[in-house]
Formats: C-alpha cells, structure tokens, sequence
C-alpha cells in the first residue's frame, strides 16, 4: 500500500467524511462547533498523530500498538492494549452500520423500517468481511475512490453555501442555539462527539505488512489525514453559517436536509449517498485495522495457532471472521451510549501507547527512529492533552445509563477490568512456557 492509499485508509479509519458531527452542531451552534472542531486537534489529535507516526516509524510492525505496548511495557500490559482496543471495536464498529442505515433511510424510510434496518446493519458487516478478504492493498485502494465519492456532493454544498452568502447575503446563526436546562449537557456531548470524530489514528499501525516504505510513509500519512479530517469537518459548517442556515435541532443524519435546502433534491440525494458510502467505508477500513490484532496476539503466543490462518492473498480469515461476529453482536446498541463507551475504552489504551513512547525513549534510546516527536521531556508530555479530555469523558458519563441503573462508566470500567482477568487465565500460562522455551534453547 502506498501512501495516498494509506491516507484514504487513514480518513475512514479516523473520520469518513462530516458525517457523525451533526451532534456537535446542534449541540454548540456553529461558532463554538468550529472552535471545537479545529482547537480539539492541537490537544487530542495532534499529540496522538505525533506518538504514532515515531512509533509507526521505528516499529512498523503487523499489529501495530500492540507491539509497541508489549516492547515497552511487556507481555500483561501488551495483552491489555489487545483487550482493550478489541472490547473497544465491538461498541465502535456497531457505530457505522447505524450510519449507513440512518442515511438510507433518507431515500425510503420503508426500507430501514422495523427488522430491515438490523438486517441492513448486518448486510454491511458481511460486505464489508467479504471485502477484506481481498487483502489489504485493495481496500487501501478502494478507500481512494470511496474519498472522493464521498466528498463530492460536500464540495459541490461547500460552493453553493459560500455563493448563497455572498448573493444574498443572509444573516448568519453563529451563536449557540438556546438549549435552556440541558446546555450544559448537550456542550458535553458536542464535546465527546468531537473526541469520538477524531480518535482512531493509530489503527493504520496495524497493517506496517502490507505497507510500502512504512517508516516514510506512515509520519506522512498521519500528517496528511489530520488535515483532511480537520479541513472536512470545519469547511461544512463555515460554508453553512455563512449560507445563513440555522444550527437549532441540526443532529445525526441532517446533513441531508441542509444538502436539500441548498442545493435541491439533487444535492440532497449526494449527501444521501455519501452517508452510506461513510458506513461502508469507514467499517471496511476498521475492519482491516483489527483483524490484525489476534494475528499479532498468536504470535506471541496469547491466542491460539488456529488465528494465524491466512488466504492466500496473506488476509487472516479467521481473525476476520471471529471480529466481524463479536461486531455484528452489538449492532442494536443506542448510538450516543456507544460513543461513550468507545471513547472510554479506546482512550485507556491510547494512554498506554503515550507511556510506551516515554518508556521506549529511556530503554532503547539507540532504536532508530525516522521520525522523532521532540526530545524526551516532550513525548513525555505528549499524552497530557489526551488524558486530561479521557478524564473529562469518564465524568460526563458517570451519569449516562447503558443497562438499567449501570452508566457507561461503570460499564466500560468493568469491561476495562475483564482485561487482567482473561490474561492470567488465558494467556499468562502461554507467555510463562514462552520464556522457559527461550531460555532452555
């Protein structure tokens, strides 16, 4: 895979487009949205695009963030970097399918209506699993012209809304729509939805075996997505402040009517369409990042031989098959409790991959890097941003129920907590053998 592929990749893995910020518009009105659309990278995206493209660089290996925990932090933390990004995929994945059914439903609300809807949710997962077992450097390149599908009827908004303002020159709703008792809360949820929008980036580390040149083109390719995914998400919504739109009760699936407002049934239809191209595309790219995880996990000996089982186009089958089944599990989960969830799970093992780049500093200080993120102080530092908007995300959902009285946090912090209990049960036994076979050899 070469590098725009593995941008394209990246942009699905990460972002896929405006959809999915609907909230934080309707949430926060469009001048604190673009506030926290383009200062939310400097404190969580940059910092997590800087640690992974050293680490990318200097171990570009096949599971990526899971070798990098296990180098630095060894074999438990390693299994718990596994644990927690694969719990986080089951709540993350069922998120796209919800997409694709949601802008569907556009065309003809029949055809999502009742059980159709968890049938289409599932149609995606099987494509999407058919579609990876083609390999990796396919979906690569099928990500490049799903970006640009997906794109073209937001471009084609962008000039329309810019043209509306400066003809007709309507007044514009920058401030934040009133929301009364629950501003606080829908701020909140702007908040976590853009952590959600902007959180993935080190799922392109595990695919290093299908990369070409991984230690130039992985730096470049974080750099390169990071301001896709930044452009795409204020562009839009500048374009519509200025086209004098107003933001009040903007949320999941209205890009759809602003689309119709500009630009007619026409350009509503290619909004439509690129929020079904969002799912599909942003599902296929995730989908190739995780099944590499247990590969990676079975050659270290945590998972059985039988997930180290390819195709012959080097695909693991059964990694793939057995992730797609645990997606397909929770895909009648409610969509914002699974933000939530995500957010928590995936931001604990994003906090352990920042303590293996300052680990990985002061242990292996001669491993080459071809890229560096600052001195040592600096990649220390690095992961402050981040863990001070995970802390945030845990205390707004200490109030968010998922099952009856147990809140998301809750939830997610026992799920987190399975993690040590499946490794001395499944996996410490394995590791130990390891280590006397190394040694008696």
């Amino acid at each position: 895979m070469w590098l725009l592929p593995l941008i394209a990749a990246t942009y699905f893995m990460v972002s896929g487009g405006p959809y999915g910020i609907e909230d934080i518009l309707g949430g926060a009105g469009f001048g604190v949205a673009i506030v926290i659309l383009l200062v939310l990278p400097l404190i969580w995206s940059l910092p997590t695009a800087l640690m992974i493209g050293e680490l990318a660089a200097a171990i570009p290996a096949e599971g990526g963030f899971y070798v990098w925990v296990r180098r630095g932090l060894g074999p438990f933390w390693g299994y718990q970097e596994s644990w927690l990004s694969l719990s986080a995929s089951i709540f993350d994945m069922a998120l796209y399918p919800s997409i694709f059914v949601l802008y569907l439903g556009k065309f003809s609300p029949a055809l999502t209506a009742g059980p159709q809807g968890y049938l289409w949710s599932l149609a995606v997962v099987v494509l999407c699993c058919a579609w990876n077992l083609r390999g990796a450097p396919k979906v690569g390149n099928d990500s490049v012209w799903l970006f640009a599908l997906l794109l073209a009827p937001f471009a084609v908004f962008v000039v329309l809304c810019f043209w509306r303002g400066l003809t007709l020159h309507p007044a514009m709703h920058w401030a934040r729509p009133t929301l009364g008792a629950g501003a606080e809360s829908s701020l909140s949820t702007a908040i976590l939805v853009a952590m959600w929008n902007y959180m993935g980036w080190d799922n392109a580390s595990t695919i290093a075996r299908d990369v070409e040149n991984p230690q130039r083109n992985y730096p470049r390719a974080m750099i390169g997505a990071a301001v896709l995914t930044a452009v795409t998400y204020a562009l839009p919504l500048a374009a519509m402040a200025v086209a004098g739109l107003s933001p009040g009760g903007f949320s999941t699936g209205s890009w759809a009517i602003a689309g119709g407002e500009i630009g007619g049934p026409i350009l509503a239809t290619g909004v439509v369409a690129g929020g079904i191209i969002c799912g599909v595309g942003m599902f296929n790219a995730l989908a190739m990042s995780y099944a590499r995880l247990p590969i990676a996990m079975t050659a270290d000996g945590m998972l059985p031989r039988i997930f180290m089982k390819r195709n012959a186009r080097g695909v693991p089958w059964v990694s793939l098959l057995a992730c797609s089944l645990a997606w397909a599990l929770a895909l009648k989960l409610p969509f914002e409790r699974l933000i939530t969830i995500d957010l928590i799970l995936y931001g604990t093992s994003l906090l352990l991959e920042f303590a293996a780049l300052a680990v990985l500093r002061v242990r292996e200080p001669e491993l080459e890097r071809p890229f560096k993120a600052g001195g040592l102080a600096f990649a220390c530092l690095l992961g402050v941003g981040p863990a001070l908007l995970i802390g945030y995300a845990l205390y707004t959902s200490r109030g968010e129920k998922i099952i009856g009285t147990v809140s998301a946090m809750v939830f997610s912090v026992a799920v987190a907590l399975l993690g040590p209990v499946l490794y001395w049960f499944t996996a410490a036994v394995r590791v130990r053998r390891r280590a006397i076979e190394s040694v008696t050899k």
